[in-house]
């Protein structure tokens, strides 16, 4: 095999592995991915928060995980920087629908961005859940950047399992 066949071959190697590595990622993090819009700058003056803001990514992964349990699902959202003031959440068909806004927050007011991968703004994250639940019950706590919903099956909905006794 001369060199430009070897050449050929591993470059094909490469961009294969490549697309394969990005399809797993799309498959498994896919609905993470989130969107985030700019808030608008208020008044004729942009302050400088606004304007980093508009700036900054405008996607980021909210990564969430749902567990259920007997009597109910646990949906566990990462989304760090925000205060629980800050959060929407409600239940819209077989959807938990976590909204808010992420405001950016400078410590020092001197000094400029390298590197901003961090994404401000509003978001909308919506999570399928997998079995029909009760609103009315919900919980939700907000601790070290992870929000936590707890929200009751609706067991009137999932039915009732009729055991069958043998003779």
């Amino acid at each position: 095999m001369s060199t430009l066949e070897q050449i050929r071959e591993g470059f094909g190697h490469a961009l294969d592995t490549l697309s394969r590595g990005w399809q797993q990622l799309r498959e498994r993090a896919g609905s993470a991915l989130t969107r985030f819009h700019p808030s608008s700058a208020e008044g004729p003056v942009e302050s400088v928060e606004a304007g980093v803001a508009r700036n900054a990514a405008r996607w980021g992964v909210l990564a969430s995980e749902v567990r259920e349990t007997d009597d109910a699902l646990i949906i566990g959202l990462e989304i760090p920087g925000m205060e629980s003031k800050d959060f929407e959440i409600q239940v819209v068909d077989d959807h938990l629908v976590v909204s808010g806004e992420k405001h950016l927050e400078r410590e020092q007011a001197r000094g400029r961005f390298y590197v901003m991968e961090r994404a401000y703004g509003r978001f909308e994250r919506m999570v399928p859940l997998p079995v029909p639940v009760d609103p009315q019950g919900a919980r939700a706590r907000y601790h070290n950047g992870v929000l936590t919903v707890t929200l009751p099956k609706n067991l009137r909905a999932l039915g009732r399992r009729i055991p069958v006794q043998g003779a």
